[in-house]
């Protein structure tokens, strides 16, 4: 009886650890340069690519809208992304690394709908992880 005792508790500790191995998640964008992750951030919000997001936001991520001064932290907008996840916008988009030091850039992307333009202006920092982005700033010239 003992034994069996020790074998079902050692098979139900070997599936507990091989299911959190599992669930670990390699981060695909680890590699990409800070250029490359602006592109990323970029196609996720002007196509709805969600795919990736939660690789591409730092933790401590905010997001603010300087029109109507809101600010929203990375769980709010991870929600908003995945509620308008394949939503595509009917814009140009390009964007621009304005300068980076070290472990920090920052960029900006400008999307223009033709009758309006939303500028995107994004902190990046580089950590173990890669670059992510931790803070983007939006604003309506």
């Amino acid at each position: 009886m003992k034994k069996i005792f020790i074998t079902l508790t050692a098979a139900i500790l070997v599936t507990l650890s091989l299911n959190s191995f599992a669930s670990t998640l390699v981060n695909p964008l680890k590699s990409y340069n800070s250029n490359r992750i602006v592109a990323t951030y970029v196609e996720m919000i002007s196509s709805g690519n969600y795919e990736w997001s939660e690789h591409l936001l730092a933790k401590d991520f905010e997001y603010v809208n300087d029109v109507n001064k809101t600010k929203n932290s990375r769980s709010e907008y991870l929600r908003f992304l995945k509620k308008n996840k394949g939503l595509k916008y009917d814009c140009t988009s390009k964007y621009e690394i304005l300068d980076e030091v070290g472990n920090t850039s920052i960029a900006k992307a400008t999307m223009n709908f033709g009758h309006f333009s939303r500028v995107d202006y994004i902190t990046l920092n580089r950590t173990v992880d890669g670059w992510q982005v931790s803070k983007v700033v939006t604003t309506y010239p």
